[in-house]
């Protein structure tokens, strides 16, 4: 993980970095305030602490002053996630905590608006099919305009048709029926959606496996084979390695090619068939190739280890594009093209 230079300005720093930098000026005379700290604090203090590289000396001063102050009006200046979570407790209703604490630690957004829009159109569009089309009109017109383009190409055609034509009609919506549909999202579809996306174990191993280098990744298999032969074949068809990119459209290959250092690309091109080389080159002004193709004779030999972490790079970059859309991407199983 990369080090901070130096910290030099109070208002960048984030709560657990201002706890993380008071509890280093106190030194381990004051181990009883770790004591008084749960787990989940214990770790996120850690983790900024670990990052925090050279504090200057006028900031660790401004935050000693914070911190005085901080005790002698409110006895404390830490906040997380649990005593968040005590202190509202102490005032709502348990359902309204769970609620709102349920939005403030969301991975995919701070809404359930946000949340929707993270969802896969697809999975989206199977669950709103279902519903009345006001229901789903008032959905699209929630989420950004983009997401609802995806959902509405994905529902059956005179059902979209009906959805759009509610759109067209639709009224500011009161806030007790907004609220209802939130509500009935986040118990029967966000629920439901926890319960059942979580990856495929085989998935999960292939993204494992290509992160391997060459042996490694031969030996697993070979091993793997023989314990179980079904779960070595589903594992190599669902990996996507670094000769699928030859998979590329023309527009593909060029903005990996933009994304991509130099001396990375000619580390993974050592180690590339002639024909994925060939159509890197290809995609490339006469003048860059042969500047290509002179960088990687004046290399010479270079180990397999070296170019093998530069292939895994570069298909790790093309995975990162086709998330956000800027490129498609081939499985390597099957001649069907998916987005990762």
């Amino acid at each position: 993980m990369a080090m901070k230079a130096s910290v030099s300005n109070v208002s960048n720093l984030s709560g657990p970095e201002k706890a993380a930098i008071v509890l280093l000026s106190l030194g381990e005379d004051h181990t009883r305030i770790w004591e008084a700290l749960d787990d989940e604090e214990i770790k996120e203090v850690s983790q900024a602490m670990a990052g925090l590289g050279t504090v200057s000396a006028s900031v660790v001063e401004e935050l000693l002053v914070e911190f005085v102050s901080g005790m002698s009006s409110t006895g404390a200046i830490m906040g997380s996630y649990e005593q968040t979570q005590r202190l509202l407790n102490s005032f709502m209703p348990p359902e309204k905590v769970d609620a709102l604490m349920e939005e403030i630690r969301g991975p995919a957004g701070r809404t359930m608006w946000d949340k929707l829009g993270n969802v896969n159109e697809a999975v989206l569009a199977n669950y709103l099919k279902n519903e009345y089309p006001q229901t789903v009109a008032v959905v699209l017109s929630k989420v950004k305009s983009d997401h609802a383009a995806r959902v509405l190409a994905s529902l059956p055609e005179d059902f979209a048709l009906e959805c759009v034509t509610r759109m067209l009609r639709m009224e500011p919506v009161q806030r007790e029926i907004l609220d209802k549909i939130e509500q009935t999202l986040r118990t029967e579809f966000m629920s439901n959606l926890a319960r059942t996306s979580k990856r495929d174990s085989h998935e999960m191993m292939a993204e494992i496996f290509n992160n391997f280098d060459r042996q490694t990744e031969a030996r697993f298999i070979a091993a793997l084979e023989e314990r179980n032969r079904e779960a070595a074949e589903r594992i190599r068809a669902l990996m996507f390695v670094f000769e699928d990119l030859s998979k590329l459209d023309p527009g593909g290959v060029q903005t990996l090619l933009r994304a991509t250092g130099k001396e990375q690309l000619a580390l993974a091109l050592k180690g590339a068939s002639d024909k994925l080389r060939e159509m890197f080159f290809s995609n490339m002004s006469e003048r860059a190739a042969k500047i290509m193709r002179e960088d990687m004779e004046s290399m010479g030999p270079v180990r397999l280890k070296d170019v093998d972490q530069a292939q895994v790079a570069m298909v790790q970059v093309a995975k990162d594009l086709a998330a956000k859309g800027e490129i498609m991407l081939a499985g390597s199983g099957s001649d069907d093209e998916l987005i990762y």
